[in-house]
């Protein structure tokens, strides 16, 4: 098995992981009406009243079409704001592109639309919420106090910095009057359906897309911790209000056990268990002997990196965790903290880290390692990713570049893109975290 082979494998289980992991497919599974009901994951909804259709995030347009397509006619107006260069044309759901991940103006724009849609809502009215990975930034409410400039500013403090996604969006949630809950207090004393594609690793009703119709578990005084872990200096808006409300003097967001949220029902349609179990088969059907390594893989993407270049040595030299042909799997969130000038993404450096690594430590056997993001967006790029090979920095030392010097800049994008290991998919329409996928001939 060549290493052309290999890459070419790696590209088809990329490929089948994303079809699979398809929004439409996860609505229409968990979505149907008929004889004047609604069911939603098995529990029944009585029709009656009208039925509001919202929503964010880079997999939101793709969900809408779906609903759409299934309650035709009962929808009575809807409002979803997605990426730009995400949206699709929809018949009775506007679609509003706005910006990821830094918000804008548009953003908080489309938010008081939303809000203006949901006002007079009666009890017998259902609001139906579609959320995916991306939402955060797409529905911007700046609270008092806060301008959307103070937002942008803190967001790309707070992504160059390295913090989570957690720790990210526990200070987006303090920061807003729709994160944390706040969309369930504005829809109230209506039936809220949330359904929900989740990109945070385990799932956490109340930190995928900022938990817009979830309890918060955060608090201001979780926020402000944040700013001061990685030593932010944070707008004066900002650090003003964490502050106030770390000293009770701002009511925080409503937490669990509230009664805001007693007719509100939250159902994850996907995560990246579908995403990693579909790429399992294809490697499968291709011959590979296959292990899922975690579905929960977190951490600077650099190290990760460096770790699975470890995992192919161990492959070609033991046959451990899975003998050979060997495809290793892995699915999660990386972070990157930017020190550098250059661009990139969490999947892009990640690759770059592999390939340098591989190259430090040649192995007996071919391989070829990919780490894909499924929404096709790494970071602030219009690349998915990258696949490379123990070839990768040969190539580019014969271009006249020195591999190391691009990820102490963190320019992978353009490492990659000289030696031809770019992964370019466009927007997929979906978000479930990224893949991992290892290949050893």
């Amino acid at each position: 098995m060549t290493i052309t082979q290999l890459r070419q494998s790696a590209r088809q289980i990329g490929d089948a992981a994303l079809q699979r992991a398809n929004p439409s497919a996860c609505v229409r599974e968990n979505l149907r009406i008929g004889e004047g009901n609604l069911w939603v994951h098995g529990r029944k909804y009585t029709l009656g009243g009208r039925l509001f259709v919202v929503g964010a995030g880079k997999a939101s347009a793709m969900m809408a079409k779906a609903v759409e397509d299934i309650l035709g006619d009962e929808i009575t107006g809807g409002l979803v704001v997605t990426k730009h260069g995400h949206g699709i044309p929809l018949q009775r759901i506007e679609i509003v592109e706005a910006g990821h991940p830094v918000p804008d103006a548009t953003g908080v724009a489309a938010v008081e639309q939303m809000r203006r849609l949901l006002s007079g809502l009666a009890a017998q009215d259902i609001v139906l919420c579609l959320m995916s990975g991306g939402g955060s930034a797409l529905w911007p409410a700046p609270a008092s106090g806060v301008t959307i400039e103070d937002k942008q500013n803190i967001t790309s403090l707070l992504l160059r910095s390295g913090a989570s996604i957690r720790e990210l969006n526990a200070v987006r949630k303090h920061l807003s009057t729709v994160k944390g809950g706040q969309l369930a207090r504005w829809a109230a004393p209506a039936r809220v359906i949330s359904l929900i594609i989740s990109d945070v690793v385990g799932d956490p009703l109340d930190f995928i897309a900022s938990g817009p119709t979830a309890p918060d578990t955060t608090s201001f005084s979780d926020a402000l911790a944040v700013i001061q872990k990685y030593g932010i200096s944070a707008p004066a808006g900002v650090r003003k209000r964490l502050e106030a409300g770390a000293r009770g003097e701002i009511p925080d967001t409503p937490k669990p056990g509230d009664s805001i949220f007693n007719d509100v029902n939250n159902v994850i349609v996907a995560n990246n268990r579908i995403l990693i179990d579909s790429a399992r088969e294809r490697a499968e059907a291709l011959g590979f002997n296959t292990s899922i390594v975690s579905t929960e893989i977190e951490g600077e993407a650099r190290e990760v990196g460096n770790l699975l270049a470890a995992v192919a040595r161990e492959v070609a030299a033991s046959g451990s965790p899975v003998p050979a042909p060997a495809c290793v799997l892995c699915a999660g969130e990386t972070t990157v903290t930017v020190r550098g000038k250059g661009v990139g993404g969490r999947n892009q450096e990640m690759a770059l880290a592999w390939a340098i690594a591989i190259d430090s430590r040649p192995i007996s056997k071919p391989c070829c390692f990919a780490s894909i993001a499924s929404d096709g967006s790494d970071g602030p790029t219009d690349a998915a990713g990258g696949l490379v090979d123990p070839f990768t920095c040969s190539r580019a030392v014969g271009l006249g570049l020195r591999p190391i010097d691009y990820l102490n800049d963190n320019d992978s994008l353009n490492f990659l893109k000289a030696t031809g290991d770019l992964v370019v998919t466009g927007p997929t329409q979906t978000n479930l975290m990224d893949l991992q996928i290892l290949l050893v001939g």
